[in-house]
Formats: structure tokens, sequence, C-alpha cells
């Protein structure tokens, strides 16, 4: 695969919107602790940014799309993993962001939290606490899938998050 050095080398790069990008910039930054690599148009239209290996894209909204907080309902989730995730979480928390879930190890393995932006979109922190098998906690392995098992982690905020459900 040819390297290009305006895109990261994740398989993938999500794109999230947001009224104002430089807004968007310095929020993200404060208090989730991203920094910012590039921005573009005049006036500023989109940027790139990133938090350790992770890499988003923010684009101003247009014609067709809009944030969360917009539709009055949430669209989407993005997990980041991070490694220090206790001192992320204890950071994000005292910078002022809304946190939705606090800081717990979920009941398939992942340590995490889960915050919202300036917009509404929902952000969940992760580091992996523990190593777990889906069928473990009750997810329904595919047939021809258990050799992937170990390098498959579920989507979080629509799986049971806490040991006690």
């Amino acid at each position: 695969m040819i390297e290009n050095r305006s895109l990261p080398p994740n398989t993938v790069l999500p794109h999230v919107t947001y009224d104002d990008v430089i807004e968007a910039i310095a929020w993200l930054t404060r208090h989730f602790g991203f920094s910012e690599h590039y921005r573009y148009g005049d006036p500023t239209s989109g940027a790139q940014m990133y938090v350790g290996n992770a890499w988003i894209m923010l684009h101003k909204t247009s014609d067709g799309s809009a944030t969360p907080s917009q539709v009055g309902r949430g669209t989407q989730c993005l997990t980041i993993f991070i490694e220090n995730v206790d001192e992320h979480f204890a950071a994000t928390k005292s910078a002022g962001a809304t946190i939705v879930e606090d800081l717990h190890e979920t009941v398939y393995g992942e340590m995490q939290f889960a915050a919202k932006d300036l917009a509404g979109h929902l952000w969940i922190f992760s580091r992996h606490a523990r190593d777990v098998s889906p069928d473990e906690w009750g997810a329904q392995v595919a047939e021809g899938a258990s050799d992937q098992s170990s390098s498959i982690r579920p989507s979080t905020q629509c799986l049971p998050t806490r040991a006690d459900t």
C-alpha cells in the first residue's frame, strides 16, 4: 500500500460534522486532548486531528448534513482506544465535558467512559483491561469467525457495559 502523508494509516478515518470547525478544534483539544494536524478552507471548512493513534476529520455542516444536537438525537458513536484512559477521564471531566458514562470496566473487558462533545456527538474512550472471548459475556460468535475473535472488539454503547447488567 502506498503511504500518503495527508492521511493516517488507520483502516477507518471517521468524518465528524460541526457547525463551527474552529470552535470544534479548540473544544476537542481542550476537553478530549486532541491535537490538530492541519486545517483547510478559507474560511476554515475542515481539519484533521488526532489523539494517540486515533485520527479524525472535521467538516463544517452543509446541505444534507447536521450535528446530533441539530437533529435531536445521536447519529453515531466514536470509540477511541487510548492507553491512559484513567488520566484521560480525569482530564476530560475537569475540562467540563458532559460525562454520560463514568469510567468503569465492561463485561467484555474494556475500561472506558463516554462523553458528549459541543455538538452532541458521543465519544467513548477505552483501554483493553482484560482479554475476554465474546461468548464469555453472551455474544454469539458467527460461524467461521472464531479464529478472528481475539482481534475483534464489540462496539460500545450498544452493549451491556456494567458487569452487573
